[in-house]
């Protein structure tokens, strides 16, 4: 197989033409050509000729003749193999079974690895199911009512169920396990294209579905999994895990536990502190939710191609480094999206993006936030979590004590007076939204660096400053603020048996990665039963 890179064709090109940019390519007849495969399409947004850029996987007849002749185009080259192998198989007459805590990509992703192996898991939630915990979350979104164990960040599917779907990450992933990760996501629903699109996402109903059948994968597997499940307790003797211990009082034996609880497990943090596992503050980042028309990016990205349905709507992605040596930056932009209420605790107010697969909603969002350090929480470990708690609970009194979220129009707040109205970009955040001062939400620092961000992202995205953009607040769960330190064999360094992993942890942060990190967890328990 041949990897061919950098096939250059316009947005309207026929169906045949992906053949014919082959065929001039390798300078080969159609006779000579088996097949092929599209790895990658990718979008060329320099204006005004638009185009798409395909990366191909092809089949030749005789590729080591052509391979030698065509030595000297770096564009021409053999295929990676990307197929997955698995490292163990899980021995028989297995003493105890794995256990995983958190049902998140990670935790889906560790568990479906060991299922796969053999090793009969049992995967534990706090949540509910994902139909029921949509339910609940719906309940915060209509209702203000919150469920502090069945919501945006708690159950079945994780936090990364309520967000745009992306699958895409920037990790290093030499064995091409964000591969296995994708052909898993096709084989309980997703769409197709999320193997060869460069920037693949799914959208939260269509995730439901997928969590679903991830679900009866495992089980029919011989995994087990137990929701409304909270691991309140782990049981160490001699810096090693002998098992975990649920609300009910109930103690289940384990050797090997995976910890995949999210970045918002903030009970579970303070448990594994005070049981004396080793945690770490982490940085993080901190600011606001911006929305604008999804009309205004598409124009500015896209030009006089906005609009086309093989372009769909556009995104964005921006970074500015201000005077007071803060970074600003877009995060988690969801195109044709909505606004969503994400706390996880009662008395705060947090905000996230979401998409559907149609990205059709009328606005754009994005988080607008702030680079943040230990320097700036300096003590406990856990202190980030009380710098994040600080401020959520200043955006649940600046939005009314009712869940609705304080907002600002973008031309009040780089003029530092507050909003009283609202213009012509309605928020799309539920239950409501408060029009106040944003200044008093986040940090003075942080509000310094975002006016000083906003008229700089003005330069590279017309209308970005827009007077009736609107700011709603408070963004501050971009990540994990603590690190559970782990060694190279992927245990926690002073705790063997339990295995830290993804945005909770600390290594990870978005879906992909997360699952990436989840397989790389389950295969290190194979190896280390296997080894014993």
């Amino acid at each position: 197989m041949l990897r061919i890179t950098e096939v250059k064709l316009p947005l309207d090109h026929p169906e045949d033409a992906v053949r014919s940019a082959i065929l001039k390519r390798l300078g080969i007849t159609a006779g000579e050509l088996a097949g092929y495969t599209v790895f990658r399409r990718a979008v060329d947004a320099r204006k005004p000729a638009i185009a798409f850029i395909y990366t191909l996987d092809v089949e030749v007849r005789n590729e080591p003749a052509l391979l030698a002749r065509l030595e000297e185009d770096r564009r021409v080259m053999r295929a990676p193999d990307m197929s997955y192998r698995f490292v163990a198989q899980a021995p028989a007459g297995l003493a105890s079974r794995p256990v995983v805590i958190g049902t998140g990509p990670c935790g889906f992703f560790a568990g479906l690895l060991l299922a796969q192996m053999g090793f009969h898991p049992l995967l534990l939630d706090r949540g509910r199911i994902v139909r029921e915990r949509t339910r609940d979350t719906w309940g915060l979104w209509r209702k203000s009512v919150l469920n502090p164990e069945s919501n945006v960040q708690f159950g079945e599917g994780g936090a990364g169920t309520f967000s745009d779907g992306k699958l895409y990450s920037q990790v290093k992933d030499p064995r091409h396990l964000g591969r296995k990760v994708l052909t898993e996501f096709v084989k309980a629903g997703a769409p197709p294209e999320i193997l060869y699109v460069a920037k693949p996402h799914i959208g939260t109903f269509r995730l439901v579905a997928m969590v679903e059948s991830l679900r009866e994968t495992i089980q029919a597997l011989g995994g087990e999994i137990r929701f409304q499940c909270k691991v309140t307790d782990v049981d160490i003797e001699g810096g090693r895990v002998r098992g975990v211990v649920l609300a009910n009082g109930e103690r289940i034996a384990a050797d090997h536990v995976v910890l995949a609880v999210g970045h918002s497990a903030r009970d579970t943090f303070q448990m594994l502190y005070d049981r004396g596992v080793h945690i770490e503050p982490k940085p993080f980042s901190i600011g606001f939710r911006i929305e604008h028309p999804q009309s205004l990016i598409d124009r500015a990205r896209w030009g006089k191609h906005a609009g086309n349905p093989l372009l769909g709507a556009a995104d964005y992605k921006l970074v500015h480094h201000c005077r007071n040596g803060r970074s600003v930056y877009s995060f988690c932009m969801c195109p044709g999206g909505t606004v969503v209420a994400a706390t996880s605790e009662p008395g705060c107010v947090v905000t996230n993006g979401m998409s559907q697969y149609s990205r059709n909603e009328r606005n754009a969002n994005s988080g607008i936030v702030v680079g943040i350090t230990p320097a700036d929480y300096p003590g406990h470990p856990l202190a980030g979590i009380a710098f994040q708690r600080k401020w959520e609970e200043r955006a649940f009194e600046a939005g009314g004590g009712n869940y609705f979220a304080p907002a600002q129009r973008v031309g009040d707040f780089l003029a530092g007076r507050p909003s009283t109205a609202l213009g012509s970009v309605a928020p799309s955040y539920t239950p409501g939204v408060r029009m106040t001062d944003l200044g008093a939400c986040i940090p003075d620092y942080a509000v310094e660096a975002i006016r000083e961000a906003l008229p700089a992202f003005e330069k590279q995205i017309r209308g970005y400053a827009m007077d009736d953009a609107v700011l709603t607040g408070v963004e501050t769960r971009t990540s994990s603020p603590t690190s559970i330190r782990r060694g190279k064999d992927y245990q926690s360094v002073n705790t063997r048996g339990l295995y830290p992993a993804g945005e909770g942890a600390g290594y990870a942060g978005g879906i992909l990665s997360a699952a990436i990190d989840g397989i790389e967890v389950a295969e290190a328990i194979a190896l280390n039963i296997a080894k014993n």
